[in-house]
């Protein structure tokens, strides 16, 4: 024993860097909370730093007007906090969209005041983290698939076939809770997709009613709501998986006067009349990606593909990005003519054509030369930082190829001087597009990044098929 103690002190002397490591568990085991802001800090700030789950659903404003359900409702609380005259300013609101699985994290850390969800979430007991009192009670999680497609009278009937979920979904323990029963019976399990971290809730459920994706389970509101605007979308009442919960707001558990004061303002809040009407107006004709890998889309696709590849390779991309792209511009048709003079399969235009020196672009491989070498160019002069991955990289050079480089370069700018992410284009940068721009270079890049996701998600039988053709 004393020989092992003189090593480790020896050790810890040559390596002191192993008295302070960081080891896995509980943040209490390992690591001092950070300091937490009760109101009075909050009032003497003039800021309140909410984390909030990125889903549009919940915290989206699109040009003026409000949209997400958590946003109008934590818009109203600082309303709350600011009814009575005092000394000093008044509090504003600062929101801070995070990956729904990350929001507890960044509230231990000190990174907001509070979280603000808008969808299920577990606390996982954490005893320094408290819930306010119901935000809405009794949620249940629903089944959402395509008309159409099979009904399902009760979760066993899910034995065997595959449903996705979005990242920090709770339905995931449910599942894992349905799969243990389903193997006590010797059937087999449900097989859980988790999706790409791009892809929010509404997303998922986009891509359900395109047939992209089979099936989802969400909360029944946010399902509901959706429903509105993506009327494709079947909801099957008589499959929930799990209890129905409670959604809550969470707080750090000293932070009392601001929890206290959460739960006097949702004693009595009611969400205004009229904001799934905005909602209705403002979506609904945005969310309508197809799924282009039906027979039609096979075809094309297998007509067009040497030369994406061909151009997608000479560039170093991707050579499923250019089809998704191709795909959202014309539906992979080389003869498409756009009302706005785009051309040809990637609707490049004669004006940047010119610009990358390639004449002739009715011609299929020149239409392709010339938008891959466009892109190429917006990458390199725009987007070339290290900083940047490549899914970034490709998003911002989407948003760039429709609404123009320099315009994505002030929402950059914008995002960093409102303590946003400027290298991260889904749900970050591209908030402040949609206060400033409206939904339409937003629903661009989503749409191509949906369709470059269902290449990708058959990638090995896209391209399975080209090689077993040279055999």
């Amino acid at each position: 024993m004393l020989r092992l103690s003189i090593m480790l002190v020896c050790l810890l002397a040559l390596f002191p860097e192993l008295a302070t490591a960081r080891f896995a568990g509980p943040p209490e085991t390992w690591q001092k909370l950070a300091t937490v802001r009760d109101l009075a800090d909050i009032r003497q700030s003039g800021e309140l730093r909410v984390l909030i789950n990125q889903s549009r659903n919940s915290s989206g404003a699109v040009k003026g007007q409000a949209i997400g359900s958590e946003y109008v409702r934590l818009h109203a609380f600082i309303d709350y906090l600011n009814r009575e005259p005092r000394k000093g300013q008044a509090i504003t609101l600062k929101l801070i969209p995070k990956a729904k699985d990350q929001l507890l994290g960044a509230l231990e850390r000190g990174e907001g005041d509070m979280v603000a969800p808008g969808e299920l979430l577990d606390n996982g007991n954490a005893s320094h983290i408290v819930a306010s009192r119901p935000v809405l009670v009794s949620v249940p999680m629903v089944l959402v698939t395509r008309k159409g497609s099979r009904t399902y009278r009760n979760p066993a009937q899910l034995s065997g076939h595959t449903l996705v979920l979005p990242p920090g979904s709770v339905a995931g323990a449910e599942l894992a809770q349905l799969n243990r029963q389903l193997e006590q019976k010797k059937r087999s399990p449900v097989s859980i997709e988790w999706v790409d971290p791009s892809l929010a809730v509404e997303d998922v459920l986009d891509m359900v009613q395109a047939g992209i994706y089979p099936a989802t389970v969400v909360e029944k509101h946010i399902a509901e709501r959706w429903a509105m605007v993506m009327p494709k979308l079947q909801l099957e009442p008589d499959v929930h998986l799990g209890e129905p919960g409670d959604m809550h707001w969470f707080f750090l558990s000293d932070a009392d006067k601001l929890q206290a004061s959460a739960n006097s303002f949702l004693t009595s809040y009611r969400a205004p009349a009229d904001l799934d009407a905005a909602f209705g107006r403002v979506y609904r004709n945005l969310y309508k990606v197809h799924y282009p890998l039906d027979s039609t889309g096979r075809q094309r696709l297998e007509k067009v593909r040497p030369t994406l590849q061909r151009y997608a390779n000479k560039h170093a991309m991707d050579w499923l990005g250019l089809a998704a792209l191709a795909f959202k511009e014309s539906t992979l048709n080389p003869e498409a003519r756009g009302s706005s003079g785009g051309v040809g399969l990637m609707q490049v235009t004669p004006n940047t054509a010119d610009s990358v020196g390639v004449k002739n672009i009715s011609r299929l491989d020149n239409n392709v030369q010339a938008s891959a070498r466009y892109l190429d160019q917006i990458q390199h002069k725009f987007f070339a930082s290290p900083r940047l991955n490549e899914r970034e990289r490709m998003a911002f050079t989407l948003a760039a190829y429709n609404l123009g480089p320099q315009r994505v370069q002030a929402l950059r700018s914008e995002a960093r001087r409102r303590g946003l992410n400027p290298d991260q284009w889904f749900f970050q940068v591209e908030r402040i597009a949609m206060e400033r721009v409206g939904m339409g270079v937003v629903s661009y890049v989503n749409s191509v990044n949906k369709y470059f996701l269902a290449y990708a998600r058959e990638r090995y039988r896209l391209e399975f098929n080209q090689v077993s053709a040279k055999y």
